[in-house]
């Protein structure tokens, strides 16, 4: 469906001619928003069965200083499920590891789903619609198929609501935002809330969170109802003049890996629990029994932390294996990326094994077949607190 295209030096980090096919459409929904930026030479990814732009040919590092200053918009694959019935809650906190059914209408909560082993399902984020209506809007992965089959005889209805989600983030996003509804969502919207707003003389569904760790916002469709053309345009109309710019992937997947955000089925997986992920804080051993506490119950005891982060002055091979001083292989980069903020290569590190891995030397395998000596770092590289998504930090860098 598109031309291969050679990236070279740093963009050379994310995709290349061995790690790019072409693949066809017919399986796999394009979305409402492609043919308003599809060009030929366009790079794409398929995730949840949607096509998503990778990149566009823009400069990916002018992108990120672009994201990191003013804005830049998104056509994201992630894609929500809803959950409705007077049940909803009570069923979601036997799934989830952590309690959903006390969010509040308008708030959304990131949280995960894990096997009955401990390993890790999927992770996403809620939000609550109404008193009995949560969309969750997962990654890749058979969400809804589980779903059902664990619904058994819980009062539930679990449905696609074909929303599709455009992401605008960046400093200028707030303000971008408050034009784009007429001032009704301003300031007081703070981090993980969410609800209904009119763009455009229709209505969508609006959060204050992003996969950037910038001050960011995704707006959602209602599937038919929306007029996606008008939307857009809309969009563009207002958010040109204040710096927007639409790009593909690649700038998000920058500063997402600066932000120590996480990638399910790349940074972790089934293999992997919570503990070990450093995503302790979403598992509740404290509530009701749910799908995995048991095993989790033991885990929490034993289980020491195989996630983190790696910096090099050098760039690493794709997917670099890791290794000792004694070229005993340890574990493998599963993503990594240059970080025009910190002026180094960096990335994930998943160890085979947990240990206090910041006290170790490390090395990796460079682009050039050579190896690297690497820091061990916890995550994220910087930002610890998340302030700028928060809208505590305001320094435009």
């Amino acid at each position: 469906m598109n031309k291969k295209k050679e990236f070279v030096g740093k963009e050379a980090t994310f995709v290349s001619k061995s790690t790019t096919l072409p693949v066809g459409m017919k399986r796999f929904d394009k979305g409402p928003y492609f043919d308003f930026y599809h060009k030929e030479d366009n790079l794409y990814g398929v995730y949840a069965e949607r096509f998503y732009p990778i990149s566009l040919g823009n400069d990916t590092e002018e992108m990120y200083w672009n994201l990191r200053r003013k804005a830049v918009m998104y056509d994201t694959p992630e894609k929500p499920i809803q959950i409705e019935g007077p049940q909803a809650g009570e069923f979601l906190d036997k799934v989830f590891s952590r309690k959903i059914s006390t969010m509040y209408v308008g708030r959304g909560r990131y949280a995960i789903a894990c096997y009955e082993d401990g390993g890790i399902f999927i992770d996403g984020v809620f939000f609550r619609l109404e008193e009995n209506k949560y969309w969750y809007v997962q990654p890749d992965g058979p969400l809804e198929t589980w779903l059902k089959a664990h619904k058994s005889n819980y009062n539930v209805k679990i449905s696609d609501p074909s929303s599709r989600s455009i992401q605008i983030q960046g400093p200028k996003s707030q303000e971008i935002l408050s034009k784009l509804t007429n001032g009704s969502l301003d300031e007081n919207f703070k981090y993980y809330h969410s609800g209904f707003f009119d763009i455009a003389g229709q209505k969508v569904y609006i959060s204050r969170t992003g996969w950037t760790a910038e001050l960011g916002y995704e707006i959602y469709s209602l599937g038919r109802d929306t007029n996606y053309k008008k939307l857009w345009n809309t969009i563009l109309e207002v958010g040109e003049p204040l710096g927007l710019h639409f790009d593909g992937i690649l700038s998000m997947e920058m500063r997402r890996i600066e932000g120590g955000i996480l990638d399910s089925n790349t940074d972790f997986d089934s293999s992997m629990n919570p503990f070990e992920a450093g995503l302790d804080k979403l598992v509740d051993l404290t509530k009701d029994d749910f799908i995995g506490k048991k095993a989790l119950v033991e885990l929490s005891k034993k289980s020491g932390k195989r996630l983190f982060g790696i910096i090099s002055e050098k760039a690493f091979k794709y997917k670099s294996n890791v290794y000792l001083s004694n070229d005993e292989v340890i574990g493998y980069l599963p993503a990594s990326t240059w970080s025009p903020t910190l002026k180094k290569y960096i990335g994930y590190v998943r160890f085979n094994y947990s240990s206090k891995w910041t006290d170790f030397k490390v090395r990796a395998e460079s682009l050039d077949d050579g190896f690297i000596d690497c820091e061990v770092v916890e995550l994220p590289f910087y930002d610890k607190d998340k302030l700028i998504p928060r809208g505590k930090v305001t320094t435009i860098p």
